[in-house]
């Protein structure tokens, strides 16, 4: 299923675009997509019944309705630094030996095409594409990737906005570069997993400007999906709801020759994972 949330920021309600692209009305069902309903099999099963029933949901009109974050009420969004082969490579560092891991607020969630702000001052807001796990199953302690794997309810494809100068030259940890307001678009969709079947075989995009600057897949990652979970779960306890950003691919600012080309306001950025959907920002100053 692709399960999302639409209207004005704060007051989305629940829907599901069906296969036929229309979009469904899910309230009548369930109060909001968040972790209650991704752990409550019985409801989830009544969603897919009324998803398989032709006119069980009353449609939407998408015309000029905003597509918010695919997720309510988040926990906590924790994060995979240097996950690519090749975008480690670009960064000039060694392949890591264990995940790195920093947090992003639930706050910096923004809808797909929401604004996305630059910071006061920032000169070094950088781009990341990124595919974000999203967890249905309390998980502790587990001891496989395939137990990763089976705790993970779907998909989604996220923007890491970073702004580089906070992250590396300002002292203490990553945090103070990924935390600004808007740093973190989710959406369109939440796919559930059993529609990604194998989500180290995933394209993932993006352009600034219209100019192709990422260019990856999944299969690049250092720590696939499966291995991330089981061993964020021997740290800290995930919860239903919980999200988890998987790193990105090569490409970023960052990377570049120097000028390096960092976002500023007035700049469009679109960026896509196959098959979990497109995002399109614009850039503008806080």
């Amino acid at each position: 299923m692709k399960l999302l949330r639409v209207g004005t920021a704060g007051a989305e309600r629940p829907a599901l675009l069906d296969r036929d692209g229309t979009l469904r009305d899910l309230s009548g069902i369930v109060p909001d997509i968040d972790g209650d309903l991704l752990a409550d099999a019985s409801t989830l099963a009544r969603v897919r019944a009324a998803a398989a029933s032709p006119g069980a949901l009353p449609a939407l009109d998408a015309t000029g309705l905003r597509i918010g974050p695919p997720l309510g009420r988040i926990g906590k969004i924790v994060c995979i630094g240097l996950n690519y082969h090749d975008h480690a490579a670009e960064a000039g560092a060694e392949i890591p030996a264990e995940p790195i891991l920093f947090f992003k607020a639930p706050d910096t969630v923004v809808g797909p095409d929401d604004t996305v702000l630059v910071p006061r001052g920032s000169r070094k807001t950088d781009w990341e594409v990124e595919l974000a796990v999203v967890i249905g199953r309390t998980a502790r302690y587990l001891e496989t990737a395939e137990q990763g794997l089976a705790h993970v309810a779907g998909y989604a494809t996220a923007h890491d906005v970073s702004e580089r100068e906070y992250q590396i030259e300002r002292g203490g940890t990553w945090d103070k570069g990924k935390n600004c307001e808007t740093f973190n678009p989710l959406g369109p969709w939440l796919v559930t997993a059993d529609e990604v079947p194998d989500p180290q075989a995933l394209p993932l995009r993006l352009w600034v400007n219209g100019e192709l600057r990422q260019d990856g897949t999944t299969a690049e990652q250092i720590f696939p999906v499966g291995e991330v979970v089981r061993y964020l779960s021997h740290f800290m306890t995930l919860y239903p709801g919980d999200v988890i950003n998987t790193g990105t691919p090569a490409g970023v600012a960052m990377g570049q020759p120097e000028p390096k080309p960092y976002l500023r306001a007035g700049d469009v950025v679109e960026l896509e994972v196959e098959g979990l959907g497109r995002q399109r920002q614009q850039l503008k100053a806080a």
